[in-house]
């Protein structure tokens, strides 16, 4: 087996192309210490004891494995991971998802309790090549025959000690005596009581060991806070973050190289000096962009974890994680740019809701609690330019020469009878004309202000009664007339609401809510209408989006009335009494 040593980056091991170019487009290089202790002996087929915390990149130790040897053309489940949690379920069914979209006709399949038991099994009988679910709802269905193991060749438990602590070793025990004697097993927990050693000892074969020391760093120079991701389109919520927080210099991360660029633009396009930083661009590039930093001819960084390895630079006070890291030693070395030099730092989390586990295990890994912010009013940035205004006022007398313009607002005055202050007022209008002291009202729609509820309200307006207490019909549309029509596959069986899909699209793939179109909801799936100018890449992101913990396969709407199978053609709810 390869020395752990010698694994300085992903195609080092001995994965198939397909699952090296996710992880490049993923964003990782360097494996973490668990993963490279973890993936040479499941590839090659040993049982595994990993003793590693949450955070530290533990999911893809063990899937990536899996996938390098699923093989998809049986439509069978080939690998089973147990999880305590139905959100760690829907969670490591993400990973999943995001490391196999190389490999055609993968399907990974959730189950939990909670979910209707008919969409799992709808969803079992077309076939499924991996499951994660939680011991519970994995041992009903196999009671019932919808779940067979006879074709597993991989069981994974994930956070066995959790298990543990929730009850649920006796279950677990059962699902191992139930699954075939050849298969290999990887038990992954963070802490190592004598119950979980013995369930190793009792259905492991000579397991591979891999034990990760749990660090922990302390950052008490760097100022440290959340933002729990809403309905807010991310990048609406960092422009009124940028307004109100006094930074000199700024570095934001993102997962992807694409995104460094995307997000850079976008800044640029809202007045701000910001530039991007990651692997495909050349050395020249990346340093004259750190050059420029240095000389404060750029305020903003946009960067990837590697492009910004090693980064120095004094001046910079703020590191926003735009993206989540994957582990946390990644978040760590982010936050680790700002407070250097004996200076105080800021550090700014966005945290989705599938996220939480993530805030959890950095908050244990520096020791420090994490503090919830929230976003900045239309007050509060009224209140910050306003001051920022008098500030640029007050330097400009103390520092230029201004007689011929006092000279001018006389003669103005007396040639059209006005008074200073009418003219000092016109000429702040006009000065601040592109960046108001008072912002727009949300219900102007104003682009950098809008909240992503537009499109929920424009989705609920046709169920509102109206006073009369009877509900106003509405002709029914198969599609939006600004944009395109797409299918998404979840329905009402999944209990799928309109806001949950406007949340899902404008939070994943970055589409403002007042964008999203017309939502019709039917059985099995959904039809939503986007932009007609959409770029591709958008609708790769949205190839991953998973809402009411399915994967939504989103594809453009082929034309015709919808399927015959699927006759109701109705808003979500459904009529009263029926």
């Amino acid at each position: 087996m390869q020395s752990t040593e010698t694994i300085l980056s992903f195609s080092d091991l001995a994965l198939s192309a397909p699952l090296l170019q996710a992880i490049r487009e993923i964003g990782y290089e360097t494996p973490s210490p668990i993963q490279a202790a973890s993936i040479p002996p499941l590839l090659e087929g040993h049982d595994l004891v990993g003793q590693a915390q949450t955070g530290t990149g533990k999911t893809a130790a063990f899937a990536l494995p899996i996938l390098n040897n699923i093989d998809t053309s049986r439509r069978e489940p080939q690998a089973l991971v147990l999880t305590p949690t139905r959100e760690l379920a829907l969670q490591v069914a993400e990973a999943f998802q995001s490391y196999a979209r190389h490999l055609p006709d993968f399907h990974i399949l959730p189950i939990y309790g909670g979910q209707g038991m008919d969409t799992q099994l709808r969803q079992l009988r077309r076939g499924v090549h991996v499951i994660v679910g939680t011991p519970g709802r994995v041992m009903d269905h196999m009671r019932r025959h919808t779940l067979s193991l006879d074709g597993l060749t991989t069981l994974v438990l994930d956070e066995a000690d959790e298990m543990l602590k929730m009850g649920f070793i006796d279950d677990v025990e059962w699902i191992l005596e139930q699954s075939p004697p050849g298969r290999q097993i990887a038990l992954f927990s963070a802490t190592m009581p004598e119950a979980i050693r013995k369930v190793a000892k009792n259905y492991l074969r000579d397991p591979k060991e891999a034990k990760i020391e749990n660090k922990t760093v302390t950052v008490e120079a760097i100022s440290q806070r959340y933002w729990p991701v809403t309905g807010t389109n991310k990048l609406d919520a960092l422009t009124r973050i940028l307004e109100v927080e006094d930074f000199d210099a700024m570095l934001i991360f993102v997962r992807t190289k694409i995104a460094t660029e995307e997000l850079a633009e976008k800044l640029e396009a809202r007045g701000y000096s910001a530039g991007a930083l990651n692997g495909d661009m050349s050395q020249a590039l990346r340093e004259k962009n750190v050059e420029r930093l240095k000389k404060k001819t750029l305020d903003i960084v946009v960067a990837t974890d590697v492009a910004a390895r090693g980064l120095d630079v004094d001046r910079i006070s703020h590191v926003i994680n735009y993206d989540i890291p994957y582990d946390t030693e990644a978040y760590i070395h982010r936050i680790g740019r700002t407070g250097r030099a004996g200076r105080t730092g800021n550090a700014i989390l966005f945290v989705a809701p599938r996220e939480r586990r993530m805030l959890v295990a950095i908050e244990r890994a520096t020791r420090h609690r994490i503090r919830e912010m929230h976003l900045p009013t239309r007050e509060d940035i009224a209140e910050r330019r306003v001051e920022q205004f008098k500030e640029l006022v007050m330097n400009t007398l103390e520092s230029e020469e201004l007689s011929f313009y006092r000279e001018f607002v006389q003669h103005l005055g007396k040639e059209k009878n006005l008074a200073p202050l009418d003219i000092a007022s016109a000429l702040t209008f006009l000065a601040q004309k592109d960046r108001p002291l008072l912002p727009a009202d949300r219900s102007s729609h104003s682009e950098h202000f809008d909240d992503g509820r537009d499109a929920r309200k424009r989705a609920d307006r046709s169920e509102r009664p109206d006073r009369g207490g009877e509900k106003r019909e509405r002709p029914q549309r198969d599609f939006d007339d600004s944009g395109t029509l797409y299918r998404i596959e979840v329905g009402r069986n999944d209990g799928v609401a309109p806001k949950d899909i406007v949340g899902a699209i404008a939070n994943e793939a970055g589409i403002p809510g007042k964008s999203i179109g017309h939502i019709k909801i039917y059985d099995e799936f959904c039809t939503v209408s986007l932009p007609a100018d959409m770029p591709l890449q958008t609708l790769k992101r949205m190839e991953r989006i998973f809402i009411m913990g399915k994967p939504i396969n989103i594809t453009p709407w082929t034309g015709g009335p919808p399927p015959a199978s699927f006759p109701r053609k109705r808003t979500y709810p459904p009529k009263r009494g029926e």
